[in-house]
């Protein structure tokens, strides 16, 4: 069991407050012992190797319930679906599997409650993780460009169930929506028609915000998808690749607003 906590936390209370500051420092440095001692737990790889797992069979079931949330599910849906297999380089046997939890969570009769619960109490208060899911399931919804009524229902309840609130999903939607604007054929570059207010909406910021807020936004969105954070966090290794594309048109959009700021060039 650590007590290092508890240990510096009691000296530094003894020395700036005696007594009374001992026992303060000691209850501060139990709580800070606790945290360490989940923080292992948490990294610990089998524990990474079961958050793998949790990930995925709840990324596949729960992209069913939202591709088949507005009754059907679109050729478009099926399309991006089979890209995503095609882009995690998935085994024979993986892909099988995705299949089975993708038609599982289209199911009239699924309900994502029990497999959220799970998926939560696997991975913990880690959001990270829980707002890279989500990332997921927006994208699908995207697949056909647009969301329907039913499908911003269904995102709607897993943000809830995951403890996101709907203001937050739908800037996440927006985000999703914007970034989706520097990712065509000829790679990541801005498309024909992209506004500078879809590079703002791409890294979650207002027009207004200084040079200085703007760098910490970008950094603050490529921290989200940086491959080595999201793998150390149990996010599947080829599932990386999604989240690696979505760091390119995130660098395009601050490239793009970047060429208006004088200070930045």
């Amino acid at each position: 069991m650590l007590f290092y906590g508890k240990v510096i936390g009691g000296l530094i209370g003894l020395i700036t407050g005696g007594i009374p500051g001992l026992v303060l420092g000691v209850v501060v440095g139990h709580f800070f012992d606790r945290g360490l001692i989940s923080a292992f737990k948490f990294g610990a790889p089998e524990n990474i190797e079961r958050i793998k797992t949790s990930f995925f069979e709840t990324t596949f079931q729960l992209s069913g319930f939202v591709a088949k949330a507005d009754g059907r599910v679109s050729e478009q849906e099926i399309q991006h679906t089979e890209q995503v297999f095609q882009q995690m380089n998935l085994t024979a046997e993986q892909r099988k599997r995705g299949i089975e939890l993708f038609r599982r969570g289209a199911a009239d009769d699924f309900q994502p409650e029990p497999v959220i619960s799970e998926f939560v109490q696997i991975c913990g208060p880690q959001r990270q993780l829980q707002q890279t899911l989500l990332t997921f399931l927006v994208s699908l919804a995207l697949a056909d460009q647009r969301i329907e009524t039913a499908e911003m229902e269904a995102l709607k309840r897993i943000a809830v169930l995951i403890g996101y609130g709907a203001a937050r999903l739908e800037q996440l939607l927006r985000m999703a929506q914007a970034q989706e604007h520097f990712h065509g054929k000829d790679g990541y570059v801005a498309q024909p028609g992209t506004s500078l207010e879809d590079a703002y909406t791409a890294l979650g910021v207002e027009k207004s915000v200084s040079d200085r807020e703007l760098k910490q936004a970008y950094r603050r969105r490529m921290s989200e998808n940086h491959p080595d954070k999201l793998i150390a966090k149990g996010v599947p290794e080829h599932m990386i690749k999604l989240a690696t594309e979505r760091s390119q048109e995130i660098q395009a959009a601050y490239n793009m607003i970047k060429q208006t700021r004088p200070g930045m060039r």
